[in-house]
């Protein structure tokens, strides 16, 4: 337990500073479209490095990376508190992301390579959903009770100091009966798995760029309102690991639930949860897959980070670009569209080897 405490704590405020601009993002920027650049930022940084801290993992080991993770949110924090608008908070949203991409890759490494296979990545992503909770609902009232769209971003900066300190106790995990990875062999018999992870992780992020400014609601009633889509996901990430979910059918189903709750949630945040729920369960089905796989995880849990931030970052900022310039409804249908896509190609996965 003293070695998985700092992965879980570190996580945990990894997402929730990552998470504490969502709630006040128009004191950031004016404009979806803005805002949406604001909000994908992070996820560039980290969808560029998650994949190489999976193949470094592999290689050099997963705890440096999970310190120099650490050390870059650290930093980035204090940066932004410094220079909070512009280019340079661009920049810094990069760096920050760049960071997570670091911790996460190597912290899922880390975490399924341990038995049971799996089981120990659930709750990894449940803390890192419980992050993206604590971070949304902490700035929403941090910022009503302080006036100030940087307080949330002052606590949780504060707290990656300890999260930092305590790193030094993780050692390496053992790697016993994994195979050496064969990248081309992934990408071709798992492309649609990690396809499908573009669209059903990366729907969160989406629906939470685009909502603020959609709504205009208070600071404190966005965080609320978005904070049931990562509650939902964390309930379903403790819930659901000891479920055996097979990858292709349970991706159909999702998808095509996924894409009906993404339309209630343009006339309702009450289908928010049916989101979350359905983004942790394929989490759980996909992550428990990988560990089954018996390859190395650090280039598996890499290829699942990337592409889950390419949805973060990609379909956030199209969504964004979508609704200044069409509408708020055409970016829930094209987003609800995107998910009804998933279920018609994952039939070609052969994602029910099992290693």
């Amino acid at each position: 337990m003293l070695q998985k405490l700092p992965i879980l704590l570190g996580i945990f405020v990894v997402m929730a500073l990552s998470n504490a601009v969502v709630p006040v993002l128009p004191d950031f920027a004016e404009g979806a479209a803005l805002q949406g650049v604001v909000y994908s930022a992070y996820f560039l940084g980290a969808f560029l490095t998650v994949l190489p801290a999976g193949l470094a993992s592999d290689r050099i080991g997963s705890v440096p990376l999970i310190r120099t993770g650490l050390l870059l949110t650290l930093a980035s924090g204090v940066l932004i508190l410094l220079f909070p608008s512009g280019l340079p908070l661009l920049v810094f949203r990069v760096i920050e992301g760049i960071g997570a991409g670091l911790f996460l890759s190597a912290a899922l490494a880390w975490a399924n390579s341990q038995t049971p296979a799996g089981q120990l990545s659930g709750y990894v992503m449940a803390a890192l959903n419980l992050g993206l909770v604590v971070g949304l609902l902490a700035t929403g009232w941090l910022d009503a009770a302080f006036d100030s769209h940087l307080a949330g971003i002052a606590l949780f900066t504060v707290l990656a100091i300890p999260a930092a300190a305590m790193s030094l106790v993780v050692r390496e995990s053992e790697r016993v009966g994994f195979a050496k990875a064969d990248f081309a062999g992934i990408v071709r018999n798992y492309f649609w798995l990690f396809a499908a992870a573009v669209v059903l992780v990366g729907m969160t992020g989406a629906v939470a760029a685009v909502y603020p400014e959609y709504t205009g609601n208070d600071s404190s009633v966005l965080a609320l309102q978005l904070a049931t889509i990562n509650i939902a996901t964390v309930v379903a990430l403790l819930v659901t690991p000891r479920i055996n979910f097979r990858p292709a059918p349970t991706i159909r189903a999702a998808s095509l639930l996924m894409a009906a709750a993404v339309l209630a949630g343009y006339f309702t945040p009450y289908a928010f949860p049916a989101i979350g729920a359905l983004s942790g369960v394929f989490i759980v089905a996909v992550l428990a897959f990988l560990a089954e796989t018996k390859i190395e995880q650090g280039v598996m849990t890499g290829l699942f980070n990337t592409a889950s931030y390419a949805g973060f970052t990609f379909l956030s900022a199209l969504a964004g670009l979508v609704a200044g310039g069409i509408g708020f409804l055409a970016a829930f249908v094209l987003l609800a569209g995107m998910a009804v896509a998933v279920a018609v190609p994952i039939g070609r996965c052969r994602c029910e080897y099992r290693g």
